[in-house]
């Protein structure tokens, strides 16, 4: 049975451009009176609430108590709102002044500097699909040097003939398979650099001849990637995205590249002008072939050995193959299992781990564009940037969702891109795990040490939270280094497809922040103790805001929605204070790609995410209290849709009735306005309700959840058997060849490509 695409899903495939749209002068003045407004409305609330209690006479014990808790949450609420103006503002500043680096100039560079960076791809029970476009997007990186290392997480002896064993085993043929691909055309590109590099030693210039044997090379590399992008088997939008972005634009970027060479053929005699078209940057287009193609991909298994933390979550999985970098090892085998022993470089072994420069982190469900690595790696080789510890492009989503979960998912991923971007500004980053270059040097300044009984541990990113990643942002900048954004779009990551899902992911992005949120005020107090520069007020609030919002979003929506407040509490002054933040919010999502109407989209879809957010909320608390690890759920990537747990459906049904019945009391008391909001609460609560969980699903999800008391069902893959084919596509440009050659794709744009979407089938069964 086919699975159809859902109504209401997102029809455009194509994602955003790759360079942010530089803002006018009037959007970033726009913005900072949205800011004064905020604060001004916020300031007269405050005001008239304290001249209601205290001056016309309203001011019993009663109206007090309930006047300063309102007055609290609207404090809150808009607080969070301001630092979401005050983050789009550094953002549009970022996106203003933001000038990419000409390629001819990273070239160079690189021509001459061969850092190695080694991706790190953590993996636990993902489809081998899912796992392949990751690798092959890291893998056909624009890099000189550079390795891709999978991290199988599962365990590594499973039952003999289950599914699971069926998927581990083709999880391991996969880096074999990937190896076999590439190596043809990397040997190939390496003889050929060899090959020029002889011809020209005992000359300058470069002649027709070598331009023509060039183009001979970039000719057979884009027939190889057209013929790899067909054999791919389209079956959802992430995969047009892989096909379309990573393997068809890197195609169009050499063929741009062909005609350019063309033209220079065509508009020169039998030697080039060197001012145009130099021995060196002949050299380099040699490279780039090779940077493309040459890639050592392999995989590890820690849970093979005993030496190894066996710790359920990534960051331990991260933390076990970080350890072994830079040394060899021999295989003791004992009656536990086996051991990893580490021995001199000139002792017998039986695994070498190379030490690396730089690592790339990378979740098994994202995508690089190809050049991720470059341009960030040269961000961090800039002598201006040495203290930059991290580097990475906060993650965007996947365009054409099959669900109408997934699209509006994939509208807060792409505003969050843009928040994060504005974050930089204020010196206030985090590092978002799903991607990011790091320096191998700033994990060894806040490596620390665990024993377990016989054998010593170390941990370079924290495990003591789910969110390891903002965690291990404020050790790095405790340690004094910095994070930064780098302002454009350059890796893209999936988002939930299914509210069974999404509920995973988002419970677990609400745990975690108030535990790590002291290590703010451990930076605030060292830096003051180091005579440093002093944490500024933008970068404090953004980052207290950044972990603790979630926690007093969700305290201040239950009392809001719950606890009957005095009518006279709720002031058209609190809905002006909001009005600024809802209007930004429309305008990112225009700018985005999406309807302005999805802000109600996602007001009412964080309505019924309110109890997934409380618990996480209230797991952070018994963290705090118990000080006992919350157990790592990892974001389900399988093609079925996931069950959701009867509470996160119940308490969305519920808040639609009590608001129902809310509305009803306030009518008849008479309050108009606590009548208009009630049923606004009931009209958006409902719409999230049927849209993005379905009535048909909660039906099937509570019925399912009842009846697994009493038996256990065997569960059934389904899989889809749709394909399409690709075709590569050239379009015509107006650079000159000069441009092209020096500066690649100028523009900053991506592939675009038209494919019906009625041929294809995304939606989840």
């Amino acid at each position: 049975m086919k699975n159809r695409k859902q109504f209401g899903a997102e029809e455009r495939t194509t994602p955003l451009p790759i360079l942010h749209d530089k803002p006018g002068t009037r959007k970033i003045v726009v913005n900072k009176i949205l800011i004064i407004l905020t604060i001004s409305f916020w300031i007269l609330y405050i005001v008239s609430t304290i001249i209601q209690d205290f001056f016309l006479g309203k001011g019993n014990y009663t109206f007090t108590l309930e006047a300063l808790l309102y007055s609290v949450i609207v404090t809150f609420l808009t607080f969070s709102a301001l630092m979401y103006l005050i983050a789009r503002q550094g953002a549009l500043i970022r996106f203003k002044n933001h000038k990419r680096v000409p390629r001819k100039q990273i070239d160079s560079y690189f021509a001459k500097h061969n850092p190695l960076i080694t991706t790190l791809i953590p993996s636990y029970a993902e489809e081998p699909s899912v796992i392949k476009k990751t690798i092959l997007s890291a893998a056909l990186q624009e890099y000189p040097s550079k390795r891709v290392v999978l991290l199988i997480d599962d365990n590594p002896n499973p039952k003999i003939g289950s599914q699971v064993e069926e998927k581990l085993n083709k999880t391991r043929e996969l880096i074999s398979e990937i190896n076999n691909d590439l190596k043809f055309p990397s040997d190939k590109f390496n003889i050929a650099y060899e090959n020029v590099c002889k011809t020209l030693i005992n000359r300058n210039f470069v002649t027709i001849r070598d331009i023509n044997k060039l183009v001979d090379q970039y000719n057979w590399a884009i027939h190889w990637l057209n013929s790899y992008a067909d054999k791919f088997k389209i079956e959802d939008h992430v995969d047009i995205f892989f096909i379309e972005q990573v393997i068809l634009a890197q195609s169009k970027e050499l063929s741009k590249i062909v005609d350019a060479l063309h033209l220079c053929v065509k508009n020169n005699k039998e030697n080039i002008n060197p001012e145009e078209f130099s021995k060196d940057r002949l050299i380099q287009h040699y490279l780039k072939l090779k940077w493309i193609f040459n890639c050592e991909v392999s995989y590890f298994e820690r849970k093979k050995y005993i030496s190894l933390s066996h710790e359920p979550n990534k960051a331990m999985n991260l933390n076990s193959y970080i350890s072994l970098m830079g040394g060899k090892y021999r295989f003791n085998e004992t009656k536990n299992g086996t051991e990893l022993l580490k021995v001199a470089n000139n002792e017998k072994y039986d695994m070498d781990v190379p030490d690396s420069e730089y690592l790339l982190t990378l979740d098994a469900d994202s995508i690089l564009l190809r050049e991720y690595c470059l341009r960030l790696v040269y961000l961090l080789e800039s002598p201006e940037n040495k203290k930059i510890a991290v580097a990475q492009t906060p993650y965007s989503s996947f365009r054409g969702a099959g669900t109408r979960i997934e699209r509006l998912a994939g509208a807060t991923t792409d505003i969050q891109h843009i928040l994060h971007q504005g974050l930089t500004q204020y010196d206030a980053t985090f590092w978002v795990g799903a991607n990011a270059v790091i320096r191998k040097v700033a994990l060894e300044d806040i490596v620390e040490t665990e024993t377990d009984g016989k054998y010593t541990f170390k941990k370079y990113v924290q495990d003591r939270t789910v969110i390891e990643d903002t965690e291990s942002s404020m050790d790095i900048t405790i340690c004094g280094w910095k994070l930064y954004n780098y302002p454009e779009r350059l890796s893209y990551s999936a988002t939930p497809p299914d509210f069974g899902s999404l509920v995973i992911q988002r419970r677990r992005w609400a745990n975690g922040g108030l535990i790590i949120l002291p290590k703010l005020f451990l930076k605030i107090g060292k830096m003051k103790d180091s005579g440093n520069n002093k944490v500024s007020l933008a970068e404090f609030l953004l980052r207290l805001n950044y972990m603790a919002s979630i926690t007093w979003a969700s305290f201040s929506l239950i009392f809001i929605l719950f606890f009957p407040f005095y009518n006279t509490l709720l002031s058209p002054l609190v809905m002006l204070a909001a009005l600024p933040y809802f209007y930004a919010m429309s305008e990112d999502l225009k700018y985005c790609g999406y309807k302005r109407s999805d802000v109600f989209r996602i007001y009412g879809f964080n309505l019924i995410l309110l109890p997934v957010n409380f618990a996480g909320t209230v797991k952070s608390f018994q963290q705090l209290l118990t000080n006992e690890k919350i157990p790592f759920a990892r974001t389900p990537k399988v093609k079925n849709r996931t069950i959701t747990q009867s509470i996160f459906i119940l308490v969305p049904l519920f808040i639609i009735f009590y608001s129902l019945f809310v509305a009803y009391r306030e009518y008849y008391l008479g309050n108009i306005g606590d009548t208009i909001t009630a049923l606004f609460n009931v009209f958006l609560a409902s719409w999230a309700v049927f849209s993005y969980i379905g009535v048909i699903n909660l039906i099937n999800d509570l019925i399912f959840n009842f009846s697994r008391w009493f038996i256990v069902e065997k569960k059934v893959v389904v899989k889809s058997d749709t394909s399409i084919n690709c075709e590569n596509e050239i379009e015509n440009y107006e650079s000159s060849w000069i441009d092209i050659i020096d500066e690649g794709d100028i523009n900053g744009t991506i592939f675009e490509r038209k494919i019906d979407s009625k041929h294809l089938n995304f939606g989840r069964k």
